[in-house]
């Protein structure tokens, strides 16, 4: 069979667009009976770059309907499938869409992009609320041959590789805008991409100039790697014959059968080496929306505070954040336990960075709650991270050393932690000192810090989080009104609150624009804020 991918010219003038739209079309008409497979790159409805909103919606009022409506008539002309992406209405706004289109000119399916540009997201026309929601990879099966999709940015997403590689697809379909990168950048990708899935890659993209050595790259790829068609900036309908069901197989390690290359990747996958990903993994903290409720400590009324059931208990129940208290100990483990005091919460006495880690371990942490809790012991900072991160919001809280400054090989462990397992987009940290701040801020200035009470300054937060530029800060009842609240949000500063266990004072938040509300009695108050929210 025959595939084609077509190169259109492309323009950053928006008012070529008409001719552009018409050399687009052109190419599309060339196609003849011989081609089984057409793929148009992306934006095929919007033929030169539009700047703003309005270029893109006289965009899509001039060249959307025609370009579909041509592609179908192609696919029937042609007794080809088309695959043409294009805007498409969904509510208020659009997605960024790839048509599937059988022979009898019948849209088949549709592909949404996954991974849409910052400056996609960014643009007020242009839906990204399903981006942030578990999805199963597209596969379409048409005429007995099943296609996987990528679109443009989606190229550069690495681990989605392995998933479509477990897809038994026959092709890749990528519709790309791809104006930047080189001939052999692009080359580079989809060979890699082609030789880890077993499958024939088909991608179209714009000539930014026929001379120009970055952007178009549209090829086609074997599954062996082999680059079959390789447009780089030239504009035109290229093909290339090609045998779906000639794949690619070598010996899966020296001297053992043959099998596909992702086969013989996944006999020694270490999932737990990878970033966060999959269905578990959440919307990370700039992207979740608000409001938020956070479970105080972990569900600390169902579960002994700050232990693993307890923050167990809250993710499962859908907690958008959990909070928690970390000290260090004697010999430098970072450990999980509100006072510095172990009488209250264990069988122990004394403060915990007075002891070893191993000298902790003898104490129970379950036990004072109730017998049914008994041998819990206390949790390592990295045990959160292990079986927590990416899965909710976590607020941790650094608690102080007021008589000194806060520690720099203890800092630098949390920080390094934090990296360790990908948490950087999944964490803030709650620190109280303006000098720990600073201190942190510095060393991190990723990472988001709220700025805590304190009691010799109990009005003062909203003025100190400014002066300080932290990205959130966390209110002490009673020390907190409307026009604080007001001022920090006009500041671009998150704001939380700590507590509230009632129904009354929940609401009052909710009202007010609080944007995180603490609480002992998570569930409670979760269904009453989303209660409040949907009102």
């Amino acid at each position: 069979m025959k595939a084609c991918v077509i190169q259109p010219a492309y323009s950053t003038d928006f008012s070529k667009s008409e001719a552009y739209f018409q050399k687009q079309l052109d190419l599309l008409n060339s196609c003849d009976e011989s081609v089984d497979i057409i793929v148009l790159p992306e934006s095929a409805d919007c033929p030169c770059l539009a700047k703003d909103e309005s270029e893109r919606a006289t965009a899509f009022k001039k060249f959307n309907e025609k370009i579909l409506n041509t592609s179908k008539e192609t696919a029937k002309r042609c007794n080809a499938i088309v695959f043409v992406n294009a805007k498409e209405k969904a509510g208020e706004k659009f997605r960024n869409t790839t048509f599937a289109i059988n022979k009898n000119g019948e849209v088949v399916g549709k592909y949404y992009k996954q991974h849409l540009t910052p400056s996609e997201v960014a643009a007020n026309d242009i839906d990204s609320d399903y981006t942030y929601k578990y999805s199963a990879p597209t596969v379409l099966e048409i005429d007995g041959l099943r296609f996987g999709f990528l679109t443009c940015y989606d190229f550069y997403f690495y681990e989605y590789f392995s998933t479509l590689a477990k897809l038994n697809l026959d092709f890749i379909i990528g519709c790309s805008h791809q104006r930047s990168d080189s001939h052999d950048a692009t080359e580079i990708i989809t060979r890699f991409l082609a030789y880890n899935t077993n499958t024939y890659v088909l991608r179209a993209s714009v000539s930014m100039d026929e001379s120009s050595d970055v952007g178009g790259g549209s090829v086609i790829v074997a599954p062996n790697g082999e680059i079959l068609v390789n447009a780089e900036s030239k504009i035109g309908a290229f093909s290339a014959v090609i045998e779906p069901e000639k794949k690619y197989y070598k010996p899966a390690g020296f001297g053992n059968d043959e099998a596909p290359h992702w086969q013989y990747i996944e006999q020694g996958r270490r999932p737990w080496l990878y970033r966060q990903a999959g269905g578990a993994t959440i919307p990370y903290d700039k992207v979740k929306p608000f409001p938020r409720v956070c479970a105080h400590r972990g569900f600390n009324t169902v579960s002994p505070e700050n232990t693993m059931p307890a923050y167990g208990a809250a993710v499962a129940m859908d907690a958008d954040e959990i909070e928690f208290d970390l000290w260090p100990t004697k010999d430098g483990e970072i450990v999980s336990c509100h006072d510095p005091n172990l009488d209250r919460v264990s069988n122990g006495t004394g403060n915990v960075f007075d002891y070893t880690y191993e000298e902790l371990l003898k104490y129970d942490f379950g036990v004072k709650f109730t017998e049914r809790f008994e041998g819990l012991k206390i949790v390592k900072f990295e045990e959160i991270l292990q079986k927590f991160g990416g899965r909710t919001i976590l607020n941790i809280h650094i608690k102080p050393f007021f008589d000194r400054p806060y520690p720099r090989d203890i800092m630098e462990k949390i920080i390094g932690l934090i990296r360790q397992y990908d948490c950087e987009k999944y964490v803030y940290l709650m620190i109280e000192i303006d000098a720990d701040i600073k201190q942190f801020k510095a060393y991190a200035p990723d990472i988001a810090v709220c700025i805590g009470h304190d009691f010799k300054r109990n009005w003062a937060i909203v003025d100190r989080a400014i002066e300080l530029g932290v990205e959130r800060l966390q209110f002490y009842k009673p020390y907190y009104n409307q026009e604080m609240l007001d001022k920090a949000h006009e500041h671009g500063i998150i704001c939380n609150i700590c507590w509230s266990n009632t129904r009354e004072e929940t609401e009052q938040f909710v009202k007010m624009g609080m944007d995180v509300i603490l609480t002992d009695e998570f569930k409670r108050v979760q269904n009453w804020v989303k209660e409040f929210s949907q009102k």
